[in-house]
């Protein structure tokens, strides 16, 4: 594997000679631009885990390249053995988040085209691996230059906005999902206004989204969580656009924690809620939002992350999921590369995955 890959994207790429992937630490955002390059199966887990690589389109095409990465450490000579230590990369990798459906996702469609190829030579299907997780990133970019297009419909000059969490071009590879409107409405010469929520407690919102829209030159806002509903109140969002981690059957969606409560505050308002992912994201096999894994957090996140002092006593209970589930009522459209998705959800995704 020596020869040069291209870099399609800046926050997630594979490095030049392929044994290794090289990720923007989204930690160290806004005020520090670092980049770590993972060669472990370990350090491939841990940026996962904790979130160096977040959004889960950005995650699910770093899956990709793991497995790639992986499989060319891999020992096995034969089929049989090159697939028994790639189940068990694979589970690895697949338990570091599970939540974000993109993760299992990307690492069960190259299980399946492992499988589909298992009697070419183990050569070969490595070389097949590099290539689908490559075809992971490239599709994505294209998906998410559509998803663009159709959420900059629902909108109009001078138009507010207001989003939760960060699902931007960090989150994975070109425009994002839910900001990816605001940004192509920013190259078309269309002014909007953006209300980015700070998303406590890991401020994906202050760090990532405020950052992301301020250097591409989007007029936009930074408010606290719980300052949502005055905004809302004062006429100045037209439309909320969030981002998605998991999306069930029915239309419910799981996204960062605080996303159901910014829906239900639209509602009261009258202001539509609109959910932006690929269909990638969206789990026919999870019929609604109870089915759904939410992930709990370390409690220092609460407790003391970003501050210099604890804002806690160290034996407070605290409780942190990283998601919430948006009830299907709350959402007006679920927008993927292939339209905007209306309810009665049972029906419209289900049509979507016949066709």
């Amino acid at each position: 594997m020596s020869r040069k890959y291209e870099i399609l994207a800046d926050n997630v790429h594979l490095s030049e000679d392929g044994k290794s992937i090289i990720i923007v630490d989204q930690t160290k955002l806004p005020n520090v631009l670092e980049y770590l390059t993972l060669s472990t199966a370990q350090e491939m887990y841990d940026a996962i885990k904790s979130l160096a690589v977040r959004g889960a389109p950005a995650i699910g095409i770093c899956a990709g390249y793991c497995m790639f990465c992986l499989a060319q450490q891999n020992k096995g000579e034969n089929f049989d053995d090159f697939y028994a230590q790639f189940l068990k990369d694979k589970e690895y990798i697949n338990s570091s988040r599970p939540t974000a459906v993109n993760l299992s996702w990307a690492v069960n469609r190259i299980d399946k085209m492992v499988v589909a190829n298992k009697d070419k030579s183990v050569a070969q299907i490595v070389e097949l691996i590099g290539e689908e997780a490559i075809a992971i990133q490239k599709e994505d970019i294209a998906m998410c230059k559509a998803i663009s297009e159709f959420g900059l419909s629902l909108l109009k000059e001078g138009d507010g906005v207001l989003t939760h969490c960060n699902a931007g071009p960090l989150a994975t590879s070109r425009y994002g999902t839910a900001i990816g409107p605001m940004l192509m409405a920013q190259e078309k010469g269309i002014n909007v206004k953006v209300f980015a929520d700070e998303t406590r407690p890991l401020l994906q919102g202050a760090r990532l989204t405020s950052y992301e829209l301020h250097k591409a030159g989007v007029d936009v806002t930074l408010i606290c969580d719980n300052m949502a509903s005055m905004v809302m109140k004062n006429g100045w969002v037209q439309a909320c656009f969030v981002g998605c981690d998991r999306v069930a059957a029915n239309g419910d969606a799981a996204n960062k924690i605080g996303t159901s409560g910014v829906a239900i505050l639209a509602k009261h308002y009258g202001i539509p809620v609109y959910v932006l992912g690929p269909t990638s994201t969206i789990d026919m096999n999870c019929k609604t939002g109870d089915d759904i894994v939410i992930e709990l957090r370390d409690e220092d996140e609460i407790r003391s992350k970003f501050y210099e002092q604890p804002m806690a006593l160290a034996d407070v209970k605290c409780f942190n999921p990283a998601f919430d589930v948006t009830d299907h009522e709350l959402i007006a459209g679920i927008i993927t590369e292939k339209g905007i998705m209306r309810p009665p959800y049972t029906e419209s995704l289900a049509k979507l995955f016949e066709e």
